[in-house]
C-alpha cells in the first residue's frame, strides 16, 4: 500500500469511528426520549407515563413529575435540536424532533391542554422551569422562533409563574436566575436581583479548585455538574450578551467550568464507570453535563483532546446501557443508577426526575464534521495511565 492510500483508509476509519459513536449517541438519546416526546406531544403525557417513587418519598411527586420529565429532558437535547433540519438523514430527523418538541411546548404551557404542566404548585416546579428555560435559552432558533406567538405567550406566563416559588439558600438560587436569564432574552424584562443574587452567592461559595459549595458548605456530590457550573455559564452568558455589568464574571465562570470538566474527565474509569457519590445518582450520566457542556463550547482544557471524551463518555453512557432493567417495558427510565435499583433514589426523586440523565447528550450539538466527531479515537486519561501510556501530571487551579 502507498503512503497516499494508507492516509486515504486511515481518513476514512477515522470519519467511521466519529459516525459509528455520533449515531449511538443519537439512537440512545431518542430511545430515552420518546415515550416523553410521544405521549406529551399527544397529551397524553399525564395518561401515560408512570410514576416510579423512591422509598418514603415526599407528597405531590405525581403533581410535579411531568414538568421534570419534560423539562430535563429538552434541556439536553436542545443543542442537537438547535443545529436545524438539513437534508441529510440526520437532519431530517432533527426537524422530526424539533416538531415534537414545539408541540410538546405548546401542550406543556396552554392553560386549556391536558397536560398543563403545574409551574406553581409545590417546591419543585421551579426547579424544572429552569431546566425548561435552559432549553430554550440552548436553542433558541428552533425551540423559541419557531413558536407560534400564543404559545410564546403562554411560555412567558409559565415562566414567570414560578416566581411565587421561593427558592432554597443553596444551589436553588440558580432556578430562579435561569428563569429570569430566559425572561431576559426572550421577553426583555427581568427581576435582575435574581440573578444577581444567585451569581454573587455562588462567587462567595467558590471553594477553590474549580469546585463550588452547593450553599454555604460542601457535598460530595455531582450538583456542580448536575446544576450548578452549567446555569452559572449560561446566565452570565446572557448577562454578557445584553451588555449587562452582571456579565463580566462569565468569563471567570467558564475559567473555573474548564478545570471542572477535567476533573470530570479523570474521574471516568478506563471500564467507563466511575465514583458512586453523593446525592441524586439517579441521574445516572447527566452527571457529566458540565463535560459535555464544555466539550460543547469547544473549551475543554489544551491537554484533554475532544476525542478523547467524546470516547470517554461513550463508555460511560454504554456502561449504564448494559443493564437490562435501566427501561421498564414500555420504555420509561426506572428509577436506580445502574439499571433497576429503586433504593438510590431519594425522597425527592420520581420518574421525571430521571430525565436530567439527556444533559449528557449536549455534545450532540457540535455538527457532525466538527473536531470532536471527526478526529481519531483517542484514551482518556484513566485509560491511557492504567495502559501503561503518558500519565500527565494534574495540576490544582489557583
Amino acid at each position: 500500500m502507498s503512503v497516499n492510500q494508507l492516509v486515504l483508509a486511515q481518513s476514512n476509519q477515522v470519519g467511521e469511528e466519529g459516525k459509528e459513536a455520533r449515531k449511538y449517541y443519537i439512537e440512545v438519546m431518542t430511545k430515552i426520549a420518546d415515550p416523553v416526546l410521544k405521549a406529551l406531544s399527544e397529551n397524553q403525557l399525564k395518561a401515560k407515563m408512570p410514576v416510579e417513587v423512591a422509598p418514603n418519598a415526599y407528597g405531590g411527586r405525581d403533581q410535579v413529575t411531568y414538568l421534570e420529565a419534560f423539562g430535563r429532558l429538552l434541556s439536553g437535547m436542545a443543542p442537537w435540536l438547535e443545529l436545524g433540519p438539513d437534508e441529510t438523514v440526520e437532519g431530517h430527523l432533527r426537524e422530526k424532533y424539533i416538531q415534537l418538541a414545539l408541540k410538546c411546548i405548546h401542550n406543556a404551557t396552554d392553560p386549556g391542554s391536558p397536560d398543563f404542566m403545574n409551574f406553581t404548585q409545590l417546591g419543585q416546579p421551579l426547579v424544572d422551569a429552569a431546566f425548561f428555560a435552559h432549553a430554550l435559552l440552548r436553542a433558541p432558533n428552533q425551540l423559541w422562533e419557531r413558536l407560534e406567538p400564543e404559545t410564546q405567550e403562554n411560555v412567558i406566563d409559565a415562566l414567570k409563574s414560578s416566581r411565587v416559588i421561593s427558592p432554597y439558600y443553596s444551589n436553588w438560587l440558580l432556578f430562579s436566575g435561569m428563569v429570569e436569564a430566559a425572561l431576559l432574552k426572550f421577553d426583555g424584562k427581568a427581576d435582575h436581583v435574581r440573578m444577581a443574587y444567585g451569581l454573587n452567592k455562588h462567587k462567595e461559595w467558590y471553594l477553590g479548585d474549580g469546585m463550588y459549595g452547593d450553599g454555604p458548605d460542601f457535598h460530595w456530590d455531582y450538583y456542580n455538574s448536575f446544576v450548578i457550573q452549567p446555569m452559572l455559564l449560561d446566565i452570565s452568558k446572557v448577562l454578557k450578551e445584553k451588555g449587562n455589568d452582571m456579565g463580566k464574571d462569565h468569563d471567570l465562570f467558564l475559567k473555573r467550568a474548564k478545570r471542572y470538566a477535567e476533573i470530570q474527565e479523570r474521574l471516568i474509569s478506563p471500564e467507563g464507570t466511575y465514583p458512586v457519590i453523593g446525592r441524586s445518582m439517579a441521574y445516572r450520566f447527566g452527571a457529566f453535563q458540565l463535560l459535555s457542556q464544555v466539550a460543547l463550547w469547544e473549551e475543554l482544557p489544551q491537554e484533554i483532546s475532544p476525542a478523547q471524551v467524546r470516547e470517554a463518555l461513550e463508555a460511560v453512557i454504554k456502561k449504564h446501557m448494559e443493564a437490562e432493567d435501566m427501561f421498564d417495558e414500555e420504555g420509561w427510565l426506572t428509577l436506580g443508577f445502574y439499571g433497576h435499583q429503586r433504593e438510590i433514589a431519594e425522597p425527592y426523586i420520581s420518574t421525571g426526575s430521571l430525565y436530567l440523565c439527556a444533559e449528557v447528550f449536549l455534545v450532540l450539538g457540535i455538527p457532525a464534521d466538527g473536531e470532536f466527531w471527526a478526529a481519531p479515537a483517542q484514551p482518556w486519561t484513566q485509560k491511557k495511565i492504567w495502559s501503561g501510556g503518558e500519565a500527565n501530571i494534574d495540576k490544582a487551579l489557583y
